[in-house]
């Protein structure tokens, strides 16, 4: 997927978005050989949808439907309707907290990437930060990853470390992997864009983590 012309991204996210801004920003820099053409929410007082709005990237909320955490069949095909007519080359997650599975993957596949508060396949799921604290691992962190059928189980691009902290709270060690999330996201956001990253199984090949 190289691109001489911006990749078109497709930004989906559920909260205050600020990886999304990492990546607009990074964009706007001059960093990344990208644009948003759509950013969605399945929130329709999401933050992330106010942060599109202040950039003058299109944006709206979809209806997501009955169901906790996933899509709905009448959301999935809205959400792959309005990506299609934007005409995206890659969806990202930005937060996205519904689970995506079935005709959106077929309709995009290999073309979603998802970011995720610690180092694959560890601590997959829910507040994985929580999770590492817990357990007393002292190295953590985030990964970026494309995203299968499974939770958090797609092939790994790029991840970034954080050391865990004797003082740490769940809380201090949350925002720290989230400063790393800012850092690494747009990082693979624009090697995708170069058209580096090769991905043969499970094994990608073409990105050097930072702060590794």
């Amino acid at each position: 997927m190289s691109h001489a012309s911006p990749l078109r991204l497709g930004v989906l996210g559920s909260g205050k978005g600020s990886n999304f801004c990492a990546i607009a920003d990074a964009i706007a820099a001059g960093g990344v050989n990208a644009e948003v053409a759509l950013v969605l929410s399945d929130v329709e007082s999401a933050g992330i949808l106010g942060h599109a709005a202040t950039r003058g990237i299109p944006a709206r909320y979809i209806e997501p439907g009955k169901f906790r955490t996933k899509l709905d069949e009448a959301a999935e095909v809205a959400f792959v309707k309005a990506l299609q007519e934007a005409r995206v080359d890659l969806i990202v997650l930005a937060g996205f907290m519904r689970i995506l599975k079935g005709e959106f993957l077929r309709a995009f596949e290999g073309r979603v990437i998802n970011i995720h508060p610690s180092l694959l396949p560890s601590f997959p799921g829910l507040e994985a930060w929580k999770q590492a604290l817990d357990y007393g691992v002292k190295v953590t962190g985030c990964t970026v990853h494309y995203v299968d059928q499974g939770i958090d189980t797609g092939a790994i691009i790029g991840q970034r470390t954080v050391p865990v902290l004797d003082t740490d709270t769940a809380a201090s060690l949350h925002e720290r992997i989230q400063g790393a999330e800012r850092q690494l996201y747009p990082a693979v956001v624009a090697a995708i864009a170069r058209g580096e990253i090769h991905t043969r199984g499970r094994q990608t090949r073409g990105f050097v983590s930072p702060g590794v």
